[in-house]
């Protein structure tokens, strides 16, 4: 098992949902990345990613490069979430998911082939939801002794679990149905203090040590109406509205939980603000995408050379390999002492949602 504790510093990543916006997450990685002339993720010891975020983490699990990862969103992302019959699709909306998931599928198994969750290079935290036991369910590698099963599920299958967002993808099914998944976004479409729980309570590093690199996806600039002081359900539902507050209020009061956690200084957050209705979740404009993840990236290279550059992560080590028989592996000692109480986010239920 690495030391995770050889050097002073614990640092996460951790990428927002937003659908077709995680364009300028990946955009905004490959400049850094850029910048610095070797991979970003060699300054993280964990990844965390919700949705189309999630998406992005198992791509740099799997050793994809930023780039490789915005190059997926503008080629895949036209046909994942197509522009035509879009008012067809508008009606449909209104009954059932306004996507089908056969096109998400093929491009998920495209890019991550037959590679498991257990082949990833780093540390992934990815959330899901699952709609049977009406619980949180959070897919991991093997970075503790009692996390013996999600590294045997493919990344296309992660991939899909945690970006079935709700009335646009239907949910995904796990173990041949027995298990229904949604995006992980209904709870923690931020997931930075998803991660930093993790950081604290399954792998033991002080909250001192942590640093984290939250990225969005875009925040819009919004004059709530008056109408919702005493709305009903046609006054919420009007425009996505109820949705919309929801992902918003859930980032950012995650967001102001990592800061109070961790200390201000500790959270570098990058997420811009764009004009109503400027983006959706499944029609963006990748070149205006790319081009202000250039800007922010820019405005952002200092910090992120300042606060991150000078930790290296040790490189990672799972407890159990991909192949070895179920539970047949001798896990290592834990790192850093006992590890704090089980909740119902580090408990194996039916699978591991640990």
């Amino acid at each position: 098992m690495t030391d995770i504790h050889a050097t002073n510093r614990f640092q996460i990543l951790a990428l927002d949902g937003g659908g077709l916006k995680g364009l300028f997450a990946a955009a905004v990685l490959a400049a850094l990345e850029k910048d610095l002339g070797h991979p970003l993720s060699d300054h993280f010891d964990l990844i965390a990613g919700t949705s189309t975020g999630g998406i992005i983490a198992l791509g740099l699990g799997a050793g994809l490069t930023p780039r490789e990862i915005v190059e997926f969103y503008i080629d895949k992302g036209p046909v994942i979430f197509p522009d035509a019959l879009h008012r067809l699709r508008s009606v449909r909306h209104l009954a059932r998911s306004k996507y089908g998931s056969g096109d998400l599928r093929a491009a998920v198994q495209e890019i991550f082939g037959d590679a498991l969750l257990g082949d990833s290079t780093k540390r992934l935290v990815v959330p899901a939801y699952n709609l049977d036991a009406d619980e949180v369910y959070i897919f991991k590698t093997a970075h503790h002794e009692k996390l013996r099963r999600d590294y045997r599920v493919p990344l296309w299958e992660v991939a899909m679990a945690t970006s079935a967002a709700p009335t646009y993808l239907p949910a995904f099914s796990l173990l041949e149905g027995r298990v229904r998944l949604v995006d992980g976004g209904v709870w923690a479409n931020n997931p930075v203090v998803v991660a930093i729980a993790e950081a604290v309570s399954m792998l033991g590093v002080p909250l001192e040590r942590i640093r984290v690199l939250s990225i969005g996806t875009s925040s819009e600039t919004v004059q709530r109406k008056l109408w919702l002081n005493n709305g009903g359900l046609i006054q919420w539902a009007r425009g996505n509205t109820v949705v919309d507050v929801l992902l918003r209020g859930q980032s950012v009061g995650a967001n102001g939980l990592a800061q109070h956690l961790v200390g201000r200084g500790s959270v570098v957050r990058i997420d811009p603000t764009v004009p109503p209705k400027a983006l959706r979740l499944d029609s963006v404009d990748a070149d205006q995408m790319v081009s202000m993840a250039a800007s922010h990236s820019r405005n952002g290279s200092p910090q992120f050379f300042e606060s991150f550059t000078e930790h290296t992560a040790p490189v990672f080590k799972p407890f159990y390999q991909v192949g070895s028989a179920p539970f047949a592996t001798t896990p290592l000692p834990v790192q850093g002492g006992p590890v704090g109480v089980e909740s119902h986010m580090d408990r194996p239920p039916t699978r591991e949602a640990t």
